[in-house]
């Protein structure tokens, strides 16, 4: 039987694909590519796109597809075996990337062709320019002995970061709770009794079982009267994968960060930076440290009065109203919720019932069409790798087929928690082959419970139209180069642009009138229900605000000001961040870092930043709809074709200025969260 990973298939055949499988293939995959380097490298005599680019494109495509599931299947259908030959693999990759990387001649070959090709498109000249800019940022002009241990480190590197996100995910997944009776889930919303219940079946167990995962998490921490319950999870879930909490030490990925911020200091000094904040904006929109820190430090000193004041309020609401003098941090969320009721007499599980997964999907689908002009159709009988994983097709309005997608909605056990959008395969055209773009579309949204609709919190909605936003960007691109399609080559920091712009249709009316409705009655959103929503959007963002700008400002010092004699320490730049802006105070025993994927384990180092950053660009992008009409057909096509068709083709801000007129400015984002400018 041939190995599914080599075959030409369009889509992934996942019921084939076994751990067996995976190295072999990328064994052979790794030779193949080398080989042919070595032969175009020597054959060419005068190198251009389309004997040496265009070549070593398609071969980069070929080692992308077959990896793209591997890398996917391990996040969403763990398994020893499959991470034993994903992190083998890693390190093949690794190496690979980086001996490519400092291949001198194949940098020659891409500088001949940027330097003299005649023929090349806008396009074709930004990606040799990316390209150029990565070879320096691999080490290639590295004297041979730092060349070896810049490979030395990556390697490493890859390895400390899987090991990272694996140790939380086990961390995560090691710490459950039975309960007997449901009298100990008192104030939890029924579907969160519910889906604990049916947990505990799944794994054959009487009562109800609670976990860390985040439909379990939430509810407990939003809604449990026992405050016992909630300080025991919080607990738990604040020292996953540390020296702290209920297994401490099992999980711990203290010395993966020591090790992990040492790496990357040593590796961004060997290519000539003063540390590894200064290498990361090197491929961002920002233009330097300083202007970074800038930015963070003035949206705090804008937030943090705020901030305080609504702390102030939740504690002295607490105290006179339910007689609580102490507020902890497994408090805050319980308490919150209750002062919401009581300021805008509104809670989450009043609107959930207007948010059925049956008509929030094909709702959001047509906000879409009506954005973008596309349309969106299922597909049955592609193959999947969970019953629960759905398939579909956008296409144009002339019925071709623009991309597709992989849905999986609803978290279980042995995926990674959160959201995201992942890359099956990217646009690609050239004269012997056109390839659309396909994404994996990942969320953990409370799952069915028997054959009841599956009802999302506002929050949950907006997390979804965040990360379509994303997809949205991947698969309606029309570059044809996958290194600058969709968002591929988009500077980091402006890469949530798309996403975050889809999140304000979770709140303007006509869009809502699109998806929310009643999963009994079909009844729309009423009015009165509708003006409580807005007018507790902005409820608590003071607070809000400061604790993305703490994750923002801890990530930044800490790769910024990092020092090999070991001081500042992290723990010593994370207190001294949330001197600065946090309001809620964290017991000495929390280890949030520990946990820090986006950080530690994934593409935010140095780099958090960016959630804010692109909020910016989003909200004054929005600004231009709430001008000219959310649903205007004029502006929806100049965002399509400013925006998302041009993905990684040109510079951020050139794109943001030919959508908008103008560079970007604060004062929508302010708007929109209610702080003061």
């Amino acid at each position: 039987m041939p190995n599914p990973l080599l075959t030409d298939s369009p889509l992934p055949q996942f019921k084939s694909i076994s751990p067996e499988h995976i190295e072999p293939a990328i064994d052979e995959l790794l030779a193949l590519h080398r080989e042919q380097v070595e032969t175009l490298l020597s054959s060419v005599k005068e190198p251009a796109w389309n004997s040496v680019v265009e070549p070593l494109e398609l071969l980069d495509n070929r080692l992308s597809r077959a990896w793209s599931p591997v890398s996917h299947l391990n996040g969403v259908m763990n398994s020893d075996e499959l991470r034993e030959a994903h992190s083998a693999c890693l390190a093949k990759l690794s190496d690979f990337s980086t001996e490519m990387g400092q291949n001198e001649a194949l940098f020659q070959a891409y500088k001949i062709v940027a330097e003299s090709d005649a023929a090349l498109n806008s396009d074709q000249k930004k990606l040799l320019s990316n390209v150029l800019r990565d070879f320096h940022l691999s080490g290639v002009d590295l004297p041979e002995d730092k060349k070896q241990r810049y490979k030395e480190i990556q390697q490493s590197l890859s390895a400390l970061s899987s090991d990272f996100s694996n140790k939380v995910l086990d961390a995560s997944n090691a710490w459950t709770k039975e309960i007997e009776s449901a009298d100990a889930l008192t104030g939890l919303p029924q579907s969160a009794i519910d889906l604990a219940q049916q947990t505990a079946s799944d794994r054959g167990l009487e009562g109800f079982l609670l976990t860390l995962d985040f439909p379990s998490y939430q509810p407990v921490m939003t809604y449990a009267e026992d405050a016992a319950l909630r300080e025991e999870m919080y607990r738990a879930f604040a020292t996953r994968a540390s020296d702290e909490g209920p297994n401490a030490g099992q999980f711990d990925n203290s010395q993966n960060m020591d090790d992990i911020l040492a790496l990357r200091h040593e590796a961004a000094q060997l290519l000539g930076f003063n540390n590894y904040a200064e290498r990361s904006i090197a491929t961002k929109m920002a233009r330097s440290t300083d202007e970074v820190m800038s930015f963070l430090n003035d949206l705090a000193q804008r937030s943090k009065a705020q901030a305080d004041t609504e702390f102030a309020q939740l504690q002295s609401y607490a105290a006179t109203q339910h007689g609580h003098e102490d507020l902890k941090p497994w408090d805050v969320a319980y308490y919150s919720e209750k002062l919401r009721q009581h300021q805008h007499n509104i809670s989450e599980e009043e609107v959930k019932p207007y948010f059925p997964v049956s008509r929030v999907i094909p709702g959001m689908f047509e906000v879409v069409g009506k954005l973008f002009a596309v349309s969106f159709h299922a597909v049955s009988d592609v193959e999947t790798y969970h019953p629960d994983v759905s398939f579909y097709e956008i296409r144009n309005p002339d019925g071709s087929v623009r991309g597709q997608f992989y849905f999986d909605l609803y978290a279980r056990q042995h995926k990674r928690g959160g959201a995201w959008m992942a890359d099956c395969q990217s646009r690609m055209k050239t004269e012997s082959m056109e390839q659309i773009p396909v994404a994996y579309m990942t969320c953990n949204f409370t799952p069915p419970v028997g054959d009841a609709d599956v009802l999302l919190t506002h929050r949950e909605v907006e997390t979804l139209f965040h990360e379509f936003g994303h997809g949205l960007h991947h698969m309606l691109t029309r570059v044809n180069y996958p290194g600058i399609a969709g968002i591929s080559g988009v500077a980091w920091d402006a890469v949530e642009l798309p996403s975050q712009f889809m999140e304000n249709y979770c709140w303007e009316r006509d869009a809502l009138n699109l998806f929310a409705a009643h999963f009994e009655t079909g009844e729309l959103i009423p009015d009165e229900l509708y003006e409580r929503m807005i007018a507790a959007k902005n409820f608590q963002s003071g607070m809000m605000m400061v604790r993305q700008l703490e994750f923002a400002i801890f990530d930044f010092r800490m790769h910024l000001e990092y020092d090999p004699s070991g001081s500042p320490t992290i723990y010593q730049i994370l207190n001294e961040v949330r001197e600065q802006v946090a309001v809620v105070p964290a017991p000495e025993w929390n280890r949030f870092p520990h946990a820090f994927s986006h950080v530690f384990g994934g593409g935010y180092a140095a780099g958090y930043y960016s959630y804010k950053w692109a909020e910016v660009l989003s909200a004054d992008a929005f600004s231009r709809f709430e001008e000219e009409g959310v649903f205007n057909e004029d502006t929806g096509r100049s965002f399509l074709e400013s925006i998302l068709e041009r993905g990684g083709s040109d510079d951020a801000m050139n794109l943001f200025v030919n959508f908008r007129g103008r560079e970007p400015k604060v004062d929508a984002l302010l708007r929109h969260t209610g702080i003061a400018a």
